[in-house]
C-alpha cells in the first residue's frame, strides 16, 4: 500500500482496518485515515469551489460592505488558523532535525509535512475569499459555511479519537500536536459560528432605496435554506390579518423592469434572425380621362407590381427566447432535482440495513444508532434540497409570467390595425391571464419529464435486486393503470365541457334575471324563472353525477394501484419457487420502493397534458408576438424648413393593411398653421381614415405625410379610463389649476361636475359606465384640450352632444374665438351650421378628396358639396324647429335649466368654486356601489356544520365510517404482511403461505370496495349539498326586495352563482376526500408506530403540538395572502383591457411609456402578494417535514433500542409507515388550508339567508273574492313612502279616489314622485303611512303575488328575456295559443310574428336584442292584453317609440281597455289631453287633480306645462 508507507515509514499505521472501524463495540478510524482523508476532504472542497465561486462573484457585484466587527473577527480567526497549521509544519521540521541529529533510526512519515501544509494554504485561501466576498457585497456565504461545516465534522472524528487515545494509551500522546489540534478545533467552531451570521447590507445597493425591502437579501445562508426570514411576516399575519402595507417590495431581479426587457430583447433577436425581406408593393394608378367621371362610374385601372424576394420560412422561436432568458437560473433547479431523486432511495436502503441489523443479533448496537442518525440527516437534507428546488421553480414561473404579461402588453401598443383585427380583446386578455398562468403551472413540473423516468429506472433496479424477475408482474399492473386513467381523464374532459355549457347557460339566464328583476317583480314572474334556472341546474347536476362515478373509478384505481402491485408481485414471487421466502427485508423494502414508484407514474400523464396545453399557449403567444407592427416612419414629425404648413400630405395612398385595396387614394393636402379645417362627406367616405392616416395608424403605401409638432386626438367613440374624472382629463400631464378650470368650463363640464357625487374626484366606472354618451365625449375633448398640443385631430366630437351644447363647445373650444384658436384643427363633422366658420373644407367621396376650399368658394362652385348641403339643410331645418320649443325634462342626463344658464359666464364662475369645493366633502360619495368584502379571520365551525346538514347527517356519518373501514383494512393488510414475514421458515419454505396470501388478497379487495363506496358517497353528498345550497340561495335572492338589488352590484350576485357555486360543486368534495384521506393516513401511521414501539408515545404529543402551531400560524397568513393576491390580480387585466380599447389615443398622445410603467407597476403589485405566498408554502413544508423526519428518527431509534423484543416484520412495518408520514403531514396541512379557503364559498352562499326579505308571496288562506278586482276602484288615503330609512318621504299625504273605469293621467316635473306612486301601488316599496284600497281590499294585507298578478303595468323600458317569444308573453303557460295570437293581433305584431320561421317559438336573444325597440314595446303591450286585468298602469315610455307606434299603442289601449281603470304616467302631454282626470304632482305632494280642461282654465302648474309643450 502506497498510503501505508505515506503514513508511517515501517507500515505500522495502516490506511484502513475493518476490525477497528466496523466489527467492534467501540469503533475508531485509523491514524493514517484521519491525517489524510479527513484533512484533505475540506481542502479539496474549497479548492474545487473557489475558482467557480470567484468567477460568480466577479460577475455579480452588489457593492462593497464596510469593515465590520464580524468581518474583522472572521479575518483574525482565519489568520490564527493559518498560524496554527504552520506551527504544525515547523514542529514537524524541528522533529526531523531532532531525529536526524539523534541516534533514533525511525524517519518521520511524509504525511506530517504534507497535510498541515495543505491545510495552512487552504486556511489562507478561506481568509482571502472572505475578504473578496466583503468587497463584492456578499452578506452571508453558503460556500464558506459549508466549508467550515465539513472541516468541523472531519475534525470532530479526530477529536474523539484523540480523546480515546489519551485515555487508553497515555504514553503515545504528543503534547505539542495535541495542543495545536485543540486550538485548531476551537477556532474551527468559532469560524463556523461566525459564518452562520449575516453581515450588514452593502453600500449603494438597490435594496436600500426601497420603502419596505425584502429581508431575504440580508438573510444569512441558514435562514435562507430554512426560509426562516419570512417568519416575521407569518407572525404578523397570525396576530392580525395582513394588509397591503405589510408586503415587502419585490427583489430587483423579479421586477418587471428587469425581467421584461430581457425577454423582449431575446425575442427581438429571434425575430431578426428570421426576418423575411418584405414584399414591396408599388401602386401606380392610371388617371382616368375627365369625361368618364360624369356617369358617376369612377373608372380607374391600376397596375400593382409585386416584387418577390427570396424568403426563408422559419418561424421565430419563443421557446428558445424563453430558454435563453430563464434557462440559466432554471438549470439550478434541475441540479437540485437530481440530488433529490437519488436521495429518495436512501430511505428504503437504510430500512433494509436496519432490518438486517435487527435480524443479526451479533451486530454491535452502535450500528443501529448510526443508521438512525444517517436516516435523519438524509431525510433532513432531502427536505432542504426539495424545498429549494420548488422555490427555484416557483420563482422562475413567477418571472416567466411577469415577462409574458409585459411582452404582450408592449406588443399590444405597437401592433398594426390589420393584426389587431385578427384577435378580439377577450382573446388578447386571455393570452395574459390564461396562457401566462399555464406556463407558470408547467414550470413547477417540467423537470418531471426527465426525472420521472429516472425515478422509475432507479426504483426498478433496486426492486430487481430485492425480488428478482417477479417485479415485472407489479410493473405490468402499473403500466396497465396508466391507459385506464388516461381514458377516464378523456371522458371526464367531455363531461367538463358539457357541464361548462350548462353552467354558461345558467349564468346567462341568472344575469338576465338580475338585470330584469324589476320587471319580474312587477309581473310576479319570479317562480317561473326560478323553475327555468332550476331546470338548467338539474341538467348540470346530472353531468356532475356522471363525472362523480368516473371520479370514483379513478380514485379506486389510484388508491388500489399500490396494493394491487404489491399483491401481484408477492404472489408471483412466492408461487414461482418453493424456496422463495418472503421475509421482512424483502417485503417492506419492496413496499417502500413501490410507494416511491407511485408518484412518477401518476405525475407523467399530468405533466404531458400540461405540456400539450402549454405548447398550445406557446403557439398562440408566438403568433401574437409575431404580428406586424405599425410603421414607425410613416408620418414625419419634423417641421419642413421654410414651410408654413402644419400638415401636408403629398400623393398619399393608404390602406388598413398591406394586402387590402387602398382606402384613401391620391391625397394631396396642405394645411397652413393655425387654420380650422372641416372634413365632410357621407358615411363611410373615409373621413376618420384620413385622421388615422395623419396619426400613422394606417399603412402608407405611397407618398409622404408630415405633421409639425405634437398631436392631440379625439376619437369618434370616446375612450374613458377607470379613474377619477380629473385623472381622465389631466392624462398624465402636470397639474395647472387655472388652465384646468378654463378647459373644464370651455368643454361644458361644469354642470356635470355639480351632478356627480364627488365633483371631479368621482371615480368613473369601466368604459365610463356612469357617464352619458355626451359627457364621455366632452371628457374626451377636455383631455385633448388640456394637453395643449400644436395639432388637433377631432373626429366628430359634436355628434354625441345636443345641439346647444355642441354650439357652446364650438364657440368656446374649436371655433375662431375658442381656446384653440391659434392651433391647427382638423374637425370631422356632420354639423353643417359650423361650416361657414371653417378656413378650409375638405369634401371626401369614397376615399378621395373631391373638393376643397372655403365655404363660399365651394358654394359658388355648385359641385358635390352644394348638393350635399341642400339634402341635409332641409332636414336640419326641421330639427331646428322642433328644437325651438324648449326641451323639458332631462337632456342628456342634465336638467335643461342647468345647461341654459351655462351660456352666461358669470353664473359659470360662481359654480366653479362650489363644484370644486364639493370635492373635499364628498370623496367617499364618489364610490359607486358597495364592493365585495374580503372576509378575514378563521372560518367558523358552524359553516362546516351547515355543510354537513346540507349533505345530510346520515350520509355524512356513512361516508366517515367508509373512510374509517378503508384505512382499517389497509392497516390490517400491512399488519398481516408483517405477521406473514415473521412466519418461521421450515425446510426453506413457509408452510402457511397460501392462507397468508388469500387473506392478504381478501383484505385488499375489501379495501377497494370501501374506497369505491366512500368516493361515491362523498361525491353524491357533495351534489346533494350543492343542489340544496343553490336552490335556497336562488329562492332567497328572488325573495329580496328591490332595494337589495339596487345596493348590491349584480357582479357580486353573479359571482355567487358562478364562482362560489362552482367551488361547492366540484372543488369542495374532492378536497374533503383528500383531507379525510391524508388525515386517516397520518393517524394510521401514528397508530402503527405506537404499536411497534410504544415509547414513541412520549414524543408524539410534543411534536403534535408543534405541528398544530405551525399549521395555525401558516393558515392565517396564507389565507390572507391568497386574498390579497386575488384582489390585486384583476386590476392588471382591467388596465390591459382598457389599454387595448384606447391604443390609438395612447399612441396619438405619445403616452406609451407611461402606460407601460403603469402596467408593470400593477403586475409587480400583484407579484408582491404572490411571492410571500410561495415562500410561506416552502416555510411550512420545511417545518412540517422536519416534524415528520423527527417521527421517522424516533421510530427507528426506539426500534433499535428495543431490538431484542421486536420482530423484524413489525419493525419494517413501523419504519415504512414512518417514511410515508412526512408526505402525508405536508399534504394534510395543504388540504386543511385549502378546505378552509374553499369552505368560505358555503358561507358566502348562505349570506343571503339573513338579508331583508319582501312580504310573503301568497297567504295560505286567501280571503280574496275570485276575479278580484271586479270594478277597479282605487282609493288612496293619506299615502306616503320613502326609498330608504334615512331619507325624506318621496311621496306624502296623497288622498285620491278613482272610480272604476276612469282614465287618469299623472304628470309632474322630473323627481316629482310620479314613478314612486306606481311603485307603491305594486308594493315594490312598502308604504310608510296611509293605505291603498282596491275594490275595498287593503292591498297591504295581500300576498305580493296575489296583488301583482291582478294588476298590470306596461313598464318604461321594455325588458325581454332570452327564450321563446311565447315564454316572454306567458312564462307560466297559462293561456292557449289562440289567446296568445289574439293578443299579438291586437298589439299589431301578428304580421311580424307570422313572418318569422319559428312563429311563437322565435328565440329572443339576450335582452331581446334581435327585436327593435318599438317591437319590444309592442311585446310588452301584448303581455298586458293577455292578462287583461281591471287596472292598467302605463309608465308611458313612448319617448323610445316613433310616433306611428305610439299612436298604435294609444288607440289599442283606448279600445281594449275601455272598461278598465288606466293610470298613465305621461311625459308627452298630448297623450292624456282626452283623459277623464289628471293628477299633477309637485315635490311628492298632490298639487292639482281634475279634468284637463278645468286645469288649463285654472292656470296652475298644468297650464305652464301645456304651454311649454305648445298645446295651448
Amino acid at each position: 500500500m502506497g498510503l501505508d508507507k505515506f503514513c508511517s515509514a515501517d507500515g505500522s499505521d495502516p490506511f484502513w482496518d475493518w476490525n477497528r472501524t466496523w466489527h467492534v463495540g467501540n469503533p475508531d478510524l485509523t491514524q493514517c485515515f484521519q491525517s489524510t482523508v479527513l484533512v484533505w476532504v475540506p481542502c479539496l472542497y474549497l479548492w474545487v469551489c473557489a475558482p467557480i465561486y470567484f468567477l460568480y462573484l466577479k460577475s455579480h457585484d452588489r457593492g462593497y460592505i464596510c469593515m465590520t466587527h464580524l468581518n474583522r473577527a472572521k479575518t483574525a480567526v482565519g489568520f490564527l488558523l493559518w498560524i496554527v497549521c504552520w506551527a504544525d509544519v515547523f514542529y514537524s521540521f524541528w522533529e526531523r532535525s531532532q531525529h536526524d541529529s539523534g541516534a533514533s533510526s525511525s524517519t518521520q512519515a511524509p504525511v506530517y509535512l504534507v497535510s498541515p501544509t495543505m491545510l495552512g494554504i487552504t486556511m489562507l485561501l478561506a481568509t482571502l475569499l472572505t475578504q473578496y466576498e466583503r468587497l463584492k457585497g456578499v452578506q452571508s456565504s453558503g460556500v464558506m459555511l459549508n466549508f467550515w461545516l465539513v472541516a468541523v465534522l472531519c475534525a470532530t472524528v479526530t477529536f474523539r479519537s484523540k480523546i480515546i487515545q489519551a485515555i487508553n494509551e497515555p504514553s503515545t500522546v504528543c503534547v505539542f500536536r495535541y495542543t495545536t489540534f485543540y486550538i485548531y478545533y476551537t477556532l474551527l467552531l468559532i469560524s463556523l459560528l461566525l459564518s452562520a451570521l449575516s453581515d450588514q447590507p452593502p453600500l449603494f445597493s438597490e435594496a436600500s432605496k426601497d420603502a419596505n425591502p425584502c429581508p431575504e437579501i440580508g438573510a444569512s445562508f441558514l435562514s435562507r435554506i430554512s426560509f426562516w426570514w419570512i417568519t416575521g411576516l407569518i407572525v404578523t399575519g397570525y396576530k392580525r390579518p395582513l394588509e397591503q402595507k405589510d408586503l415587502w417590495c419585490l427583489n430587483s431581479e423579479d421586477r418587471s423592469q428587469r425581467v421584461v426587457p430581457q425577454l423582449v430583447r431575446r425575442w427581438n433577436n429571434e425575430c431578426l434572425k428570421v426576418k423575411r425581406p418584405e414584399e414591396k408593393t408599388l401602386y401606380s394608378p392610371k388617371k382616368a380621362p375627365r369625361g368618364e367621371r360624369k356617369e358617376g362610374v369612377p373608372v380607374e385601372e391600376s397596375e400593382i407590381l409585386i416584387m418577390k424576394t427570396p424568403q426563408k420560412t422559419r418561424e421565430p422561436s419563443l421557446f428558445w427566447a424563453l430558454c435563453l432568458t430563464f434557462g440559466p437560473y432554471f438549470l439550478i433547479s434541475s441540479l437540485y432535482k437530481i440530488i433529490q431523486d437519488v436521495l429518495m432511495f436512501v430511505g428504503p436502503e437504510i430500512l433494509r440495513l436496519l432490518i438486517q441489523f435487527v435480524n443479526d443479533s451479533s451486530a454491535p448496537s452502535w450500528q443501529g444508532y448510526f443508521y438512525t442518525a444517517l436516516l435523519f440527516v438524509c431525510t433532513c437534507f432531502q427536505t432542504l434540497i426539495l424545498q429549494k428546488y420548488f422555490h427555484v421553480c416557483f420563482v422562475t414561473g413567477m418571472r416567466l409570467r411577469t415577462a409574458i404579461v409585459g411582452a404582450v402588453y408592449r406588443k399590444a401598443l405597437v401592433i398594426s390595425n390589420a393584426a389587431r383585427r385578427t384577435s378580439t380583446v377577450g382573446e388578447i386578455v386571455n393570452l395574459m391571464s390564461v396562457d401566462a398562468q399555464r406556463f407558470m403551472d408547467l414550470i413547477t413540473y417540467i423537470n418531471m419529464i426527465w426525472s420521472a423516468p429516472l425515478q422509475v429506472i432507479l426504483a426498478l433496479y433496486f426492486l430487481w435486486q430485492n425480488l428478482g424477475p417477479s417485479v415485472l408482474a407489479g410493473v405490468a399492473v402499473m403500466v396497465l393503470m396508466v391507459p385506464i386513467n388516461g381514458v377516464i381523464a378523456m371522458k371526464t374532459k367531455t363531461y367538463q365541457v358539457a357541464q361548462m355549457k350548462s353552467k354558461d347557460n345558467r349564468i346567462k339566464l341568472m344575469n338576465e334575471v338580475l338585470n330584469g328583476i324589476k320587471v319580474l317583480k312587477l309581473y310576479a314572474w319570479e317562480l317561473a324563472f326560478k323553475d327555468k334556472v332550476s331546470a338548467i341546474r338539474e341538467s348540470e347536476l346530472r353531468v356532475l353525477k356522471k363525472a362523480a362515478y368516473l371520479g370514483a373509478i379513478s380514485t379506486f384505481t389510484w388508491v388500489c394501484a399500490p396494493f394491487l402491485v404489491a399483491l401481484s408481485t408477492f404472489t408471483v414471487y412466492v408461487m414461482i419457487d418453493e424456496r422463495n421466502v418472503l421475509d421482512a427485508q424483502k417485503a417492506f423494502v419492496s413496499l417502500a420502493l413501490f410507494n416511491i414508484l407511485r408518484f412518477p407514474l401518476n405525475m407523467l400523464p399530468m405533466v404531458i397534458s400540461s405540456m400539450v396545453q402549454a405548447s398550445v399557449s406557446m403557439k398562440r403567444l408566438c403568433v401574437f408576438l409575431s404580428h406586424e407592427e405599425l410603421q414607425e416612419d410613416s408620418v414625419e414629425r419634423r417641421a419642413v424648413a421654410g414651410c408654413s404648413d402644419s400638415i401636408s400630405i403629398e400623393d398619399g395612398v393608404f390602406s388598413w393593411s398591406r394586402n387590402d385595396t387602398p382606402t384613401l387614394k391620391r391625397l394631396s393636402v396642405h394645411i397652413p398653421d393655425g387654420s380650422l379645417v372641416a372634413v365632410v362627406g357621407h358615411v363611410g367616405s373615409g373621413k376618420s381614415s384620413l385622421l388615422s392616416a395623419l396619426l400613422g395608424e394606417m399603412e402608407k403605401l405611397e407618398g409622404s405625410v408630415s405633421v409639425k409638432g405634437s398631436v392631440a386626438y379625439v376619437p369618434q367613440q370616446a375612450w374613458i379610463q377607470n379613474a377619477t374624472l380629473k385623472d381622465n382629463i389631466v392624462f398624465g400631464q402636470e397639474r395647472k389649476e387655472s388652465w384646468y378650470h378654463r378647459v373644464v368650463e370651455a368643454c361644458a363640464l361644469l354642470p356635470d361636475l355639480e351632478i356627480l357625487p364627488a365633483g371631479d374626484g368621482t371615480e368613473i366606472g369601466e368604459k365610463g359606465v356612469n357617464l352619458s354618451g355626451g359627457q364621455k365625449q366632452r371628457v374626451s375633448l377636455a383631455r385633448a384640450v388640456y394637453c395643449d398640443c400644436a395639432v388637433y385631430l377631432l373626429d366628430d366630437p359634436l355628434s354625441a352632444v345636443d345641439a346647444h351644447v355642441g354650439k357652446h363647445i364650438f364657440e368656446k373650444v374649436v371655433g375662431p374665438q375658442g381656446v384653440l384658436k391659434d392651433r391647427t384643427r382638423v374637425l370631422v363633422t356632420h354639423g353643417l351650421s359650423f361650416l361657414p366658420q371653417a378656413d378650409l373644407i375638405l369634401v371626401m367621396v369614397e376615399g378621395e378628396i373631391t373638393e376643397m376650399g372655403s365655404y363660399l368658394e365651394l358654394m359658388a362652385r355648385d359641385g358635390a358639396f352644394a348638393e350635399f348641403l341642400r339634402t341635409y339643410a332641409n332636414k336640419e331645418q326641421e330639427d331646428d324647429e322642433s328644437d325651438s320649443a324648449p326641451k323639458r325634462g332631462l337632456e342628456n342626463g342634465l336638467p335643461a335649466a342647468v345647461i341654459g344658464q351655462n351660456h352666461t359666464s358669470t353664473s359659470a364662475v360662481r359654480t366653479e368654486g362650489e363644484v370644486l369645493g364639493k370635492k373635499a366633502k364628498n370623496a367617499e360619495v364618489g364610490r359607486i356601489t358597495e364592493a365585495d368584502k374580503a372576509n378575514t379571520g378563521r372560518v367558523k365551525l358552524s359553516v362546516f356544520w351547515e355543510y354537513m346538514k346540507a349533505i345530510g347527517v346520515v350520509l355524512s356519518c356513512i361516508s366517515i365510517f367508509l373512510f374509517f373501514s378503508h384505512h382499517f383494512a389497509s392497516l390490517f393488510s400491512n399488519y398481516w404482511l408483517s405477521l406473514w414475514t415473521d412466519d418461521p421458515v421450515i425446510n426453506g419454505t413457509q408452510p402457511s403461505r397460501e392462507m397468508r396470501l388469500g387473506v392478504y388478497g381478501a383484505l385488499g379487495v375489501s379495501q377497494g370496495i370501501a374506497v369505491f363506496c366512500y368516493s361515491i358517497s362523498v361525491s353524491m353528498g357533495g351534489i346533494l349539498a350543492s343542489r340544496y345550497l343553490h336552490q335556497s340561495m336562488l329562492y332567497n335572492v328572488l325573495r329580496s326586495p328591490m332595494s337589495f338589488f339596487e345596493r348590491t352590484p349584480s357582479g357580486n350576485l353573479v359571482n355567487r352563482f358562478a364562482k362560489e357555486t362552482d367551488t361547492i360543486d366540484s372543488v369542495i368534495p374532492s378536497i374533503i376526500k383528500m383531507f379525510m384521506g391524508s388525515m386517516f393516513n397520518v393517524v394510521g401511521s401514528c397508530v402503527v408506530i405506537l404499536i411497534a414501539t410504544p415509547l414513541v408515545a412520549i414524543i408524539i404529543p410534543p411534536l403534535g403540538i408543534l405541528y398544530f402551531f405551525v399549521q395555525r400560524f401558516y393558515v392565517a397568513s396564507s389565507r390572507q395572502l391568497k386574498r390579497l393576491e386575488s384582489v390585486s390580480r384583476s386590476p392588471v387585466y382591467t388596465h390591459f383591457n382598457e389599454t387595448l380599447l384606447g391604443t390609438s389615443v395612447i399612441r396619438a398622445f405619445g403616452e406609451q411609456e407611461r402606460f407601460i410603467r403603469e402596467s408593470d407597476g400593477r403586475v409587480d403589485h400583484n407579484q408582491k402578494a404572490y411571492y410571500p405566498s410561495i415562500v410561506a408554502n416552502r416555510w411550512l413544508a420545511v417545518r412540517l417535514e422536519f416534524v415528520g423526519n423527527c417521527i421517522v428518527m424516533f421510530a427507528a431509534l426506539f426500534a433499535v433500542m428495543a431490538r431484542e423484543s421486536l420482530s423484524p416484520g413489525i419493525m419494517g412495518l413501523s419504519i415504512s409507515y414512518a417514511l410515508q408520514l412526512t408526505a402525508s403531514l405536508t399534504w394534510l396541512v395543504r388540504m386543511s388550508s385549502d378546505l378552509e379557503t374553499n369552505i368560505v364559498a358555503v358561507e358566502r352562499v348562505k349570506e343571503y339567508e339573513d338579508t331583508e326579505k319582501e312580504a310573503d308571496w301568497r297567504h295560505d288562506q286567501s280571503s280574496l273574492p275570485p276575479g278580484w278586482p271586479t270594478a277597479g276602484n282605487i282609493d288612496i288615503r293619506g299615502f306616503g313612502l320613502r326609498y330608504r330609512e334615512d331619507q325624506e318621504l318621496a311621496v306624502r299625504n296623497i288622498t285620491v279616489a278613482i272610480p272604476g273605469g276612469e282614465k287618469v293621467g299623472i304628470v309632474g316635473r322630473t323627481g316629482a314622485g310620479k314613478s314612486s306612486l306606481t311603485l307603491g301601488l305594486f308594493r315594490i316599496i312598502e308604504a310608510c303611512e296611509g293605505e291603498i284600497h282596491i275594490d275595498g281590499v287593503n292591498i297591504a294585507t295581500l300576498g305580493l303575488h296575489e296583488l301583482r298578478s291582478r294588476i298590470t303595468i306596461i313598464p318604461q323600458d321594455p325588458v325581454l328575456f332570452s327564450g321563446s317569444l311565447r315564454m316572454n308573453l306567458d312564462p307560466f303557460d297559462g293561456y292557449s295559443d289562440e289567446e296568445v295570437w289574439r293578443a299579438l293581433e291586437l298589439s299589431h305584431l301578428k304580421s311580424f310574428v307570422s313572418g318569422l320561421p319559428d312563429k311563437l317559438n322565435h328565440e329572443c336573444s339576450e335582452g331581446g336584442e334581435n327585436l327593435s325597440l318599438g317591437q319590444r314595446q309592442l311585446v310588452c303591450l301584448a303581455r298586458a292584453l293577455l292578462r287583461k286585468t281591471k287596472i292598467l298602469v302605463l309608465d308611458e315610455a313612448t319617448a323610445a317609440v316613433d310616433l306611428e307606434t305610439d299612436n298604435l299603442i294609444q288607440s289599442t289601449i283606448r279600445t281594449q281597455f275601455d272598461d278598465c281603470t288606466v293610470l298613465t304616467i305621461a311625459h308627452r302631454l298630448n297623450t292624456i289631453m282626452d283623459y277623464t282626470r289628471v293628477l299633477v304632482l309637485d315635490k311628492g305632494e298632490m298639487a292639482e287633480f281634475d279634468s284637463p280642461s278645468t286645469l288649463i282654465t285654472k292656470r296652475g302648474i298644468f297650464y305652464k306645462m301645456a304651454k311649454d309643450s305648445g298645446l295651448v
